[in-house]
C-alpha cells in the first residue's frame, strides 16, 4: 500500500499513514504474563499506550521483539476456525467488545464532565461569596 503510486503522491503532499493504537494495555488476567498485551502486540508503526505501572514492568523484564504481529496470518486463520466450529461468532465477539469499550469510555467521560462541573460550581460559589 505505501509503495503505491498514489501513496507516493499523498506522501510528498505531506500526507502521513494512520497509526494503529493499542490502548491501555495492561493486564487484567494474572493468568497471563505482565507484560502479554505490550511485547506480544509490537508491530512497525504501531502505538502502544500503557499504564505507568506496566511501562515499568516491561522497562524491567520485559522482552520486545520487533514485530510480534506479521508472519502469523495462517496459524491466526486456523484459530479463528476453531472458534467457528465451536459456535463462538467473531464479528459477534469484536462487536461486543467495541460496544463494552465505547461504554466504558463514555461514562468515563460523562463521570469526568460532571466532576469538573461540581467542582466549577463550588468555585464559582466560593468567589461569589469572597
Amino acid at each position: 500500500m505505501f509503495s503505491a503510486q498514489r501513496w507516493t503522491a499523498l506522501s510528498a503532499a505531506g500526507a502521513r499513514p494512520q497509526r494503529p493504537l493499542w490502548a491501555s494495555t495492561s493486564v487484567k488476567d494474572q493468568a497471563y504474563p505482565d507484560t502479554r498485551y505490550v511485547v506480544d502486540l509490537v508491530a512497525p508503526g504501531v502505538v502502544n499506550t500503557m499504564p505507568e505501572a506496566t511501562l515499568r514492568l516491561v522497562a524491567d523484564h520485559g522482552q520486545v521483539p520487533a514485530d510480534s504481529v506479521h508472519g502469523h496470518y495462517d496459524e491466526s486463520q486456523q484459530v479463528l476456525r476453531q472458534l467457528q466450529r465451536l459456535g463462538i461468532d467473531y464479528g459477534d465477539v469484536v462487536q461486543g467488545l467495541e460496544d463494552d469499550g465505547v461504554a466504558t469510555f463514555d461514562s468515563t467521560w460523562e463521570r469526568l464532565g460532571e466532576q469538573l462541573a461540581t467542582t466549577l460550581r463550588a468555585q464559582s460559589a466560593r468567589q461569589r461569596r469572597s
